[in-house]
């Protein structure tokens, strides 16, 4: 167990910094900070350069103020150490490089993902790139909205690669970018297709980026064929499928298209529970099941946030002297959320769920029995169960007064099917995306 406080808090600040500023800002400026002290108001951060702490104060001291005052509720004044020493404002400093380190996040292994309904294509394709590259999945592409695992399943691809003897390359699609910008003003593309194009295995995390970029666009062309014509492996993410990017070549696209396109959607409740089991057990906090459930109820868009408000209970609870409780869990989190226990309500899912089959909610309540009528009932009574933890009698009561063993045998029925049938598991998956997006 984590033994310093201002370590834990600043946890806790950085899990809502990650959600308000770009990964690639939160990777160079804030991720190998620490939280080191906090004392008569004075919250001390370390930073591993003058670069970095000379950044933070200038650009980001005002957001760092706020989001500790959220989680401290008391004011506070951000300090910078760099190497035993302060840095203020006032306090002139000369940039220097940022120091060098491996790309791959030792956390993020394929044994560490969580799998559910959610992910479980993507981490499969994943761990089979992984096991046994360029046999499988040529290029495997991944797509999904901001902190759902796409960078996850990269670095563990990655690590296990290397594991294998294996080059490998980790890039951003803004890595590519600008290496490529500064290769054509230094005269170095000939090292710069070096390093691309002698390696086993390329993973380009947010190729979205490179999209509208005429010349990096085709640098990436020809450095993808490079690679796929001598039967090397690439993995590539996006926020977008392939044709849905905008401003993306045709080419590219196409080339894209051509392996196996995947993708990663909200985690629903199960996963959610189980991220934050694996999350606390990390972090060595025996927390009970009641309390995680509750942190879990939260309709969090994605795991970074998820990661963020467990932190912000256990500080909260650090800071109170008080037992990780599940009250205690709502009042930590009632600032985040509108409302304590925040959930969308079993309306908008039946709502959506019969946009789906082309119905009304007056048919999935209603006395019908057709296979179409019957396959959407059961569907929204198991999507309401997954996502909002509704006790089967309130479910049956919203869908025409049914028993909760009805309720209880369609939940199961459909937690079978959607193991075997992969086109009701994209239904729920997109029906589930439309609720959680709105």
């Amino acid at each position: 167990m984590d033994d310093n406080p201002a370590q834990q808090i600043w946890e806790t600040a950085l899990g809502e910094l990650q959600v308000q500023v770009s990964k690639h800002n939160y990777q160079t400026w804030l991720e190998k900070t620490t939280g080191i002290s906090y004392q008569d108001k004075e919250f001390v951060i370390g930073v591993p350069n003058s670069f970095i702490a000379e950044y933070l104060d200038q650009n980001q001291r005002s957001l760092i103020k706020k989001t500790l005052i959220g989680i401290i509720h008391h004011q506070v004044n951000p300090v910078f150490r760099i190497n035993n020493g302060y840095h203020h404002a006032d306090e002139k400093t000369s940039p220097t490089s940022l120091p060098a380190s491996s790309p791959f996040n030792p956390r993020y292994t394929l044994d560490s993902f969580i799998t559910g309904d959610s992910n479980r294509l993507a981490y499969a394709a994943a761990a089979g790139v992984a096991n046994n590259p360029k046999a499988s999945y040529n290029p495997l592409f991944i797509y999904g909205g901001v902190g759902l695992g796409k960078t996850h399943l990269l670095h563990g691809i990655g690590q296990q690669a290397l594991a294998n003897h294996l080059r490998v390359c980790y890039v951003s699609g803004e890595q590519f970018t600008n290496e490529f910008i500064t290769a054509l003003q230094e005269n170095q593309l000939k090292l710069f297709h070096s390093k691309y194009r002698r390696i086993d295995i390329l993973l380009v995390d947010d190729i979205q980026f490179i999209s509208g970029k005429e010349r990096t666009e085709e640098c990436f062309f020809h450095t993808f064929n490079e690679l796929y014509n001598t039967n090397h492996q690439i993995v590539v993410t996006s926020d977008h499928l392939p044709k849905s990017i905008p401003r993306l070549t045709e080419r590219l696209r196409s080339r894209f298209e051509g392996g196996l396109v995947t993708d990663i959607q909200p985690p629903d409740f199960e996963t959610r529970l189980a991220i934050l089991q694996s999350k606390s057990q990390q972090k060595g906090e025996a927390i009970a099941q009641d309390t995680l459930e509750t942190i879990a109820q939260q309709l969090q868009q994605n795991i970074r946030e998820l990661e963020g408000n467990l932190n912000r209970v256990i500080a909260y609870a650090r800071l109170l002297q008080r037992a990780a409780t599940p009250e205690l869990a709502t009042e930590a989190l009632r600032n985040i959320t509108n409302e304590p226990t925040a959930r969308v309500i079993s309306s908008q899912w039946i709502e959506a769920v019969a946009n789906s089959f082309q119905l009304t909610p007056a048919d999935l309540k209603g006395l019908k029995r057709d296979k179409n009528v019957a396959l959407a009932r059961q569907l929204a009574m198991y999507l309401i169960r997954q996502e909002t933890r509704s006790p089967l009698v309130q479910i049956g009561r919203e869908l025409g007064k049914r028993n909760p063993s009805t309720v209880k045998y369609a939940c199961e029925r459909i937690a079978a099917e959607i193991d075997i049938n992969p086109q009701l598991r994209r239904r729920a998956a997109d029906i589930r995306h439309q609720v959680l997006s709105e």
